[in-house]
């Protein structure tokens, strides 16, 4: 399994090397490297905030003298004025990481906004919408946890920590029933406990997954909802089922209201807007 903290620092690491290079020339050339001060994050749109413990994470990999007084929690729906912390230390190591900050915060917050108002949306439902591997390459790590803070569950990390056996695996694995043998097999071999999940296409395509069995979840791909209520029918509770592709915020319920478990959407973390806040000097 890959170490989520170990993600985080090496993400922040490389984002640091982007940024800087050699030196920040511009804040070197006119603030003397002893000058100490203070900076505010300040919310410029209302929204679910998000990355703050990243913030943390930047701040401290720049310079560990830094200092931090949160005033308050990843998760929180903030508006225009708000503060969601004050840092002061070294004004070269404010600068250097202001834009980093702001860049993971901006977006982090953007994707936990979308997120929660999916999640809203399925209020008073058992289906959980889920988040996908659509996600910034080098960034996933951060963008799930935005989809947690923002009210979603996450599908998976990687192709490392679940099966998921698609429509393509099962085209070039000869079927469903052989792609399912083939990935139970390699599983007892190899020694992995991981969870299948097989995409279908058609009821009859339902009917031959749960006829080998063995498996966790179901996925209906692009099932209208005619289609997604005879499936739940038809899986009656014997396996968990995830609706995807093409569901849109709203058809979401609709498609909740069929009995589905999950609901999986890529837009969560593809197609977002960035919640605009800024870091100023005090």
């Amino acid at each position: 399994m890959v170490n989520t903290t170990e993600l985080i620092d090496k993400l922040v690491e490389l984002a640091i090397l982007e940024d800087i290079g050699d030196g920040d020339h511009s804040s070197r050339s006119c603030i003397p490297a002893t000058a100490s001060g203070k900076m505010k994050l300040l919310v410029k749109q209302e929204g679910i905030i998000a990355g703050i413990e990243i913030a943390k994470v930047i701040f401290k990999g720049l310079d560990s003298n830094m200092q931090i007084e949160q005033l308050i929690e990843d998760g929180t729906h903030v508006k225009p004025g708000d503060i969601a912390f004050y840092v002061e230390g070294s004004v070269i190591s404010l600068l250097q990481a202001e834009r980093l900050v702001l860049n993971v915060m901006q977006r982090m917050s953007g994707i936990a906004t979308q997120t929660n108002v999916y999640a809203e949306k399925l209020k008073g439902l058992k289906t959980k919408v889920l988040d996908t591997r659509k996600t910034t390459p080098g960034m996933r790590v951060l963008e799930k946890m935005a989809v947690k803070i923002g009210g979603g569950e996450n599908h998976r990390m990687g192709l490392y920590d679940m099966v998921m056996l698609k429509d393509n695996h099962i085209d070039f694995a000869g079927g469903i029933t052989q792609a399912i043998r083939k990935t139970q097999a390699y599983l007892k071999e190899t020694g992995r406990d991981l969870k299948i999940e097989v995409e279908t296409r058609s009821l009859d395509e339902i009917r031959e997954a749960m006829a080998v069995g063995g498996i966790h979840r179901i996925m209906l791909d692009n099932f209208d909802l005619k289609k997604t209520r005879e499936a739940v029918q038809l899986i009656d509770g014997k396996y968990e089922t995830e609706s995807s592709g093409g569901i849109t915020l709203e058809t979401l319920r609709d498609y909740a209201e069929c009995g589905v478990d999950y609901i999986s959407v890529g837009a969560l973390t593809h197609q977002i807007k960035s919640l605009d806040m800024s870091l100023k000097a005090v």
